[in-house]
């Protein structure tokens, strides 16, 4: 009886063993505890740039924006065709000087017929053929910018969710190129165009500001430029720009509202001359013709026009902000 007593505790004392030693192995527990193990451990971290890489990055970006600004010195004079592309029209130089003259000859047989004499019918000619045209261009030009800078930020932040989201940044150009309205649907395509025929996508970017030089254009191409030459998050980058112009185009509407009041008396106070002298010549014509039919009245209306041109500048100047 002892004996069976003896074999069973020593078969259990063994099975308890071989339970303990062999089973882990068996059964797999061993290599999840291994696994397990790897997992928790902490990766380890990745390289902190040293000192010399990032004064390298450094220079090299202010390398960049050195060349960047000495491009747009060299380019600050623009031809005529240039300025005939800012304000939008596909015109050649033939046809705004045709134009021009159609519109000196107008205003100087105009002129002419109305009998002013030959002298003020070549100043009003002169004033027609020269001024007028480039005044149009100015005029056009500064509707097209501030249509392009209305639908900007959106098309920025198009850019931006599409870089999140995984395509790369001329499929987003492409996006913007073809869902935008104008202006800003034929700017990116002409960034699309120029990257096309071989130029690199950041030069490509920068030559948005030679056909809209305005700030906004400059930033978006800079960002772009040094990206392209010196790496980085462009979707963080993008995402700044994209805050930064939503920030100026609330600062302008804001200084807009807040300069109306100035704007409004400046209209006023220019316009109550003519409107007194209208009337006092709708009421009493006869005190005011002297004015008219006297060259001391002429030469008096001639000093009260350059003063009230002068007035006028400067209220101008006051009233109107640039930032």
């Amino acid at each position: 009886m002892n004996v069976y007593l003896v074999f069973a505790l020593v078969t259990l004392a063994i099975g308890g063993v071989a339970w303990v030693f062999v089973y882990p192995l068996l059964s797999g527990e061993r290599h999840t505890e291994r696994r397990m193990a790897s997992v928790a451990r902490a990766e380890p971290t990745a390289p902190r740039p040293t000192r010399a890489a990032q004064r390298s990055r450094r220079e090299q970006v202010q390398g960049t924006l050195k060349e960047i600004e000495d491009r747009q010195k060299k380019a600050k004079r623009l031809p005529l065709a240039a300025r005939i592309s800012q304000a939008g029209l596909s015109w050649s130089k033939r046809r705004f000087f045709l134009t021009a003259g159609a519109f000196g000859f107008v205003g100087f047989f105009a002129v002419l017929a109305a009998g002013a004499g030959l002298l003020a019918a070549l100043g009003a000619g002169f004033a027609a053929g020269c001024g007028l045209p480039l005044w149009l261009l100015s005029f056009l030009k500064k509707r097209r910018l501030a249509r392009f800078l209305n639908g900007f930020p959106d098309a920025v932040d198009v850019i931006v969710r599409g870089i999140k989201a995984g395509l790369p940044l001329l499929d987003s150009l492409k996006l913007i190129a073809e869902e935008s309205e104008e202006p800003i649907r034929g700017e990116f395509r002409a960034i699309i165009e120029t990257q096309t025929i071989g130029m690199p996508l950041g030069e490509a970017c920068l030559k948005l500001y030679e056909r809209m030089p305005v700030p906004e254009a400059n930033f978006f191409g800079i960002v772009i430029f040094i990206q392209q030459r010196a790496g980085g998050n462009l979707s963080e980058a993008l995402g700044n720009l994209s805050r930064v112009l939503r920030d100026r185009k609330r600062m302008k509407a804001k200084i807009q509202a807040m300069s109306m009041e100035a704007k409004a008396s400046a209209m006023i106070i220019g316009a109550l001359p003519l409107v007194v002298m209208t009337l006092v010549y709708l009421t009493t014509p006869s005190y005011i013709a002297i004015l008219f039919t006297d060259p001391l009245g002429h030469a008096m209306l001639a000093g009260c026009a350059v003063w009230m041109g002068i007035g006028v500048l400067v209220m101008r100047k006051m009233i109107n902000f640039d930032f």
